[in-house]
């Protein structure tokens, strides 16, 4: 049995690398053929009497490590310098305003028309509201550099920041201006322990000369992280102020704790952490959305009922993507179409206590928004690939018909 198993787990990975390869051709998202994978799997399962294991606790799990490694990757991307101010700035306000508005607009309409608190509706609606940088960023990888990066980055800050503000929501029992001043509070103090800790994780990477040190450093992030998270602090700060360290460490240079360092090693050596960071998502969020599609009900996908909560938060959040990337005087074509969301939304709703559950914002809007916004994110890149398809053919046409000299 443990060998079968074993198999199957390597077959799987196998299939989601070639499925990561074939995206640059087909344009359809590896996430669509994950899922798909999982709820076939489920389904042959169940013809043959296969027991297994409740797999729902697994989820979490991977979860949490997905995302530590997804926003880590992201911030080792992010690059702060004057030549990426204006897009950082953009990136940031494309990231951070649509999410406020669609979060405290929905709360509002079920503050009133469904007696939520606030606090309820925030809870409820911030996971919907948060772009999948596990989604976006591979799917980005035949775009333009400006597009690409803009995407990472926004992406990315949309992941860290949908995350702090869900923790918001999170603390406490009411949302208010006390309750704001503890989590600014917590911010300031999470802040400082970033700082320090980042550093000493930045020198141990540098220093360590022992065969084994990638897997240690990434240890350390996952275990910072969740001893934050015991003592109710926006862990996701110290990954991100970690990753942007790493990733910008040459602007770092005149600082005079790292005045000794040696810093083309020290760049080889983020290099070379990147890959394994690169790598090591990769396996975790495959296992998450094979796993996530593994437990996923038929009835959850088709569930007719769900499918007005579902369009209308697809149509608000494709309305105010419009409108801000037209405000930012970006390209909108097919930056527009690509706003997926995916794993820190199960993830963040799976963390949702069932007595702050809204009952219609279940698994079912969950995976229909999904499904929904990753198709949209499709038919773009679709579109991207034929327009560019056809002004390449038009530039060959109008070289071919040029007189010759």
């Amino acid at each position: 049995m443990a060998e079968i198993f074993i198999i199957g787990i390597c077959v799987i990975l196998l299939i989601s690398y070639l499925f990561d390869i074939t995206t640059k051709f087909t344009k359809v998202p590896s996430v669509i053929f994950l899922l798909a994978t999982g709820w076939v799997l489920n389904q042959v399962g169940g013809l043959y009497d296969i027991i297994v294991p409740n797999l729902n606790i697994v989820l979490p799990i991977l979860g949490t490590i997905g995302l530590i490694l997804i926003v880590l990757e992201g911030s080792l991307e992010l690059e702060l310098n004057r030549s990426t101010k204006e897009v950082v700035k953009k990136s940031v306000l494309i990231a951070l305003i649509p999410l406020v508005i669609i979060a405290v607009g929905f709360s509002i309409y079920l503050h009133y028309e469904w007696g939520l608190t606030y606090k309820q509706s925030l809870i409820n609606i911030i996971p919907f509201c948060i772009i999948s940088s596990s989604i976006a960023i591979p799917s980005a990888i035949n775009l333009s550099k400006d597009k690409r990066q803009f995407i990472t980055y926004e992406s990315s800050l949309s992941d860290i920041i949908g995350v702090i503000f869900f923790n918001f929501a999170t603390f406490g029992t009411v949302i208010s201006l006390s309750g704001a001043f503890h989590f600014a509070g917590q911010f300031v103090l999470m802040l400082g322990i970033s700082v320090v800790a980042s550093l000493i994780l930045a020198v141990l990477l540098a220093k360590i000369d022992h065969h084994i040190k990638y897997g240690p450093i990434i240890i350390l992030n996952i275990l910072i992280y969740q001893i934050s998270k015991i003592y109710h602090l926006p862990a996701l700060i110290f990954i991100l102020f970690f990753g942007l360290v790493l990733g910008n460490i040459d602007e770092l240079k005149n600082l005079k704790l790292l005045r000794n360092f040696r810093f083309t090693k020290f760049n080889r050596e983020v290099k070379q952490f990147k890959e394994v960071v690169i790598e090591a998502t990769f396996i975790v969020r495959t296992l998450f959305f094979i796993v996530f599609g593994f437990v996923l009900k038929t009835e959850d996908i088709i569930n007719i009922d769900s499918l007005v909560w579902s369009v209308s938060i697809v149509i608000a959040i494709f309305v105010f993507r419009a409108i801000f990337l037209k405000l930012g005087k970006m390209d909108m074509q097919p930056l527009f179409y690509i706003a997926p969301r995916g794993l820190i939304t199960i993830l963040l709703f799976l963390s949702i206590t069932p007595e702050q559950r809204f009952i219609h914002l279940n698994e079912s809007v969950v995976i229909q928004v999904i499904l929904l916004t990753t198709f949209v994110m499709m038919i773009g890149l679709l579109f991207e690939k034929k327009a560019k398809d056809e002004s390449l053919k038009l530039a060959r046409l109008d070289k071919d018909n040029q007189p010759e000299e």
